[in-house]
């Protein structure tokens, strides 16, 4: 006969049986999130209406886009504390925003530029409460492997500022970043040659799936934990220079999504850069719908 202790004892062995298996370890709670460039026009013309249609469809996280400091206003020429009160008012919070570093490592920029631009991003990333900031992107004349190296000693410069205001930087990749240079890719280059403490990833699953001729599993599984924040947009089945609403495109999300564990995912975000039909509301709405039913 089982004794009383007995019975307890299995009963909680065969419980952690149950509970600890690989897809209990591969859920999380996401929130269902979205990058501001996709609502570009709206947030310029109407950043209190669109913020809150944002929210009545679902959204619960979002990131902004570009940040102007001195003779200019923060956000789409709001200030940082007011562009924090819309987003309370409507039960929204910023995790990260994209900034406009990529300006400050022109051949007319030094690295006291760059340093007082990010002090004012840091300002501005404390007042919305965002945890991240994303280096977004590279003009065309900083895409040699030469700027690649100089861009991953930028990372750590300014990654090693960033984490001292209890922030994280990442970095935002397009498709450039793996087109081959004498042998050399340059996401290799910025991922080999930056402090995986000071300096995360932001990946782009439309332009990953563009331009990476390697899986993304190869960098979750060589670069583990280093990609906390991730876009998804979906590419058009018949030209895939354009972008298209999540789950009526060409992509296959869900070896991303086996994924999530291995490669550190935090915060899952909707974008859509173009090809807005019927028009832009509509698409993160069938978006968020897609998102919810297989993402989220």
């Amino acid at each position: 006969m089982t004794s009383r202790r007995e019975f307890i004892k299995k009963s909680t062995v065969l419980s952690m049986g149950t509970i600890l298996t690989p897809e209990f370890f591969s859920k999380r709670n996401y929130k269902l999130g979205l990058q501001l460039y996709t609502l570009n026009k709206e947030m310029n013309t109407d950043l209190v209406g669109t913020l809150k249609k944002v929210a009545s469809i679902g959204y619960k996280e979002v990131e902004t886009f570009g940040f102007n400091w001195g003779n200019s206003t923060g956000y789409w020429n709001f200030e940082p504390k007011n562009v924090k009160q819309v987003l309370d008012d409507n039960g929204l919070k910023t995790i990260s925003g994209h900034y406009n570093l990529n300006n400050f490592i022109l051949p007319d920029k030094n690295d006291d530029d760059l340093k007082r631009y990010v002090d004012e991003c840091i300002k501005g990333a404390l007042t919305l409460k965002q945890d991240y900031i994303v280096w977004p992107w590279l003009n065309p004349e900083s895409r040699t492997i030469e700027k690649f190296k100089l861009l991953a000693e930028k990372l750590n410069m300014i990654g090693e500022q960033i984490k001292k205001a209890s922030l994280q930087l990442a970095y935002h990749n397009h498709g450039f970043e793996f087109e081959e240079q004498h042998g050399e890719i340059g996401y290799d280059i910025i991922l080999n040659n930056t402090d995986s403490d000071l300096v995360k990833m932001e990946i782009d699953l439309y332009w990953f799936s563009h331009t990476s001729k390697l899986p993304a599993h190869h960098y979750f599984e060589k670069y583990p934990k280093r990609f906390p924040l991730v876009h998804f947009k979906d590419m058009d089945k018949t030209d895939r220079e354009l972008h298209t609403v999540l789950g009526t495109g060409s992509i296959n999300f869900t070896p991303y999504v086996a994924d999530y564990k291995l490669a550190g995912v935090k915060h899952i975000m909707v974008e859509q850069g173009n090809n807005y039909v019927p028009n832009a509301f509509d698409c993160i709405e069938r978006s968020a719908k897609y998102m919810k039913q297989n993402l989220v």
